[in-house]
């Protein structure tokens, strides 16, 4: 029997994109998603196959294992997207930590960020149909059409629903 949402809430999809290259990867992505329905506080709706792909921004000897999941937030009606993104964002950077991410994002002399291996690493690609364009946060996620390790396993969960 599914469950509704409470009343003067709504679901809202939220996609987030997992990776890892750095230790046991297959590892850290079921980590990384236990870690998720703890925070989120709600299981994953789905998730993608793990999917092995050549790093993505920088070079490695180290591939990464990526995979998309999906959540079903039960977010008020009236929700503040950018609020409710910022806070999703600093459970995705709190995991990355707890689980050995360490360094802030670093950028060069163009300003273009610049990327390096790490044992997991948690995207937000969509947010429901919101967008949200600030300093910390950009959703839809600026470069998820430019990468097939997002789009082939988003596509994935969306040919399963």
């Amino acid at each position: 029997m599914m469950r509704s949402a409470p009343s003067g809430t709504r679901k809202v999809k939220l996609y987030l994109s997992l990776g890892s290259n750095q230790g046991d990867r297959r590892r850290n992505l079921e980590d990384a998603l236990s870690c998720l329905n703890i925070d989120l506080k709600t299981p994953y709706k789905a998730v993608s196959s793990f999917i092995e792909t050549e790093p993505w921004g920088f070079e490695s000897d180290e591939k990464f294992l990526n995979a998309v999941a999906l959540y079903e937030l039960d977010l008020p009606e009236n929700y503040n997207a950018e609020a409710e993104g910022l806070m999703i964002l600093e459970i995705c950077k709190d995991i990355e930590r707890r689980m050995g991410r360490t360094g802030s994002p670093e950028y060069d002399e163009t300003g273009e960020r610049i990327y390096r291996s790490r044992p997991i690493d948690i995207d937000i690609l969509l947010l429901g149909d919101d967008r949200i364009d600030c300093e910390e946060l950009t959703v839809p996620h600026k470069h998820m059409y430019e990468r097939d390790f997002v789009m082939i396993p988003l596509k994935e969960i969306n040919d399963k629903l």
